[in-house]
């Protein structure tokens, strides 16, 4: 068990690691949002779940499962409302997002001006 939490918490890692990664290659607020989102996700409960096979027990079984299921709430919610933050800001989505779907009818945009 302690060779696969090792393998298991360097996996997190390197989700983490590629995250950061999209964080500098990717071209909007959007993408960058969704793939902090995604990433930590999946990455800290990969962290988690091998550090606590690394030293499993009880207590710490409880606050691993504690941990996950905070982090995976807690990071949804976090990108989604960057995204919609964005959204209300109307910050500039890249040229080749198709993003009428976002269009308010009743708020008039830059391209009904």
């Amino acid at each position: 068990m302690t060779v696969f939490g090792q393998v298991l918490t360097v996996a997190g890692a390197l989700v983490l690691l590629l995250a950061a990664v999209g964080l500098l290659r990717f071209g909007d607020v959007f993408m960058r949002a969704s793939a902090v989102a995604t990433a930590t996700g999946s990455g800290i409960t990969l962290v988690l779940v091998g550090a606590f096979l690394v030293s499993p027990g009880v207590v710490d079984g409880l606050t691993v499962l504690l941990a996950v299921v905070l982090q995976l709430v807690t990071s949804a919610v976090g990108g989604v409302l960057l995204a919609r933050s964005a959204v209300l800001t109307r910050h500039r989505f890249r040229p080749d997002t198709a993003s009428t779907a976002l269009a308010d009818p009743a708020r008039p945009g830059p391209e009904r001006r």
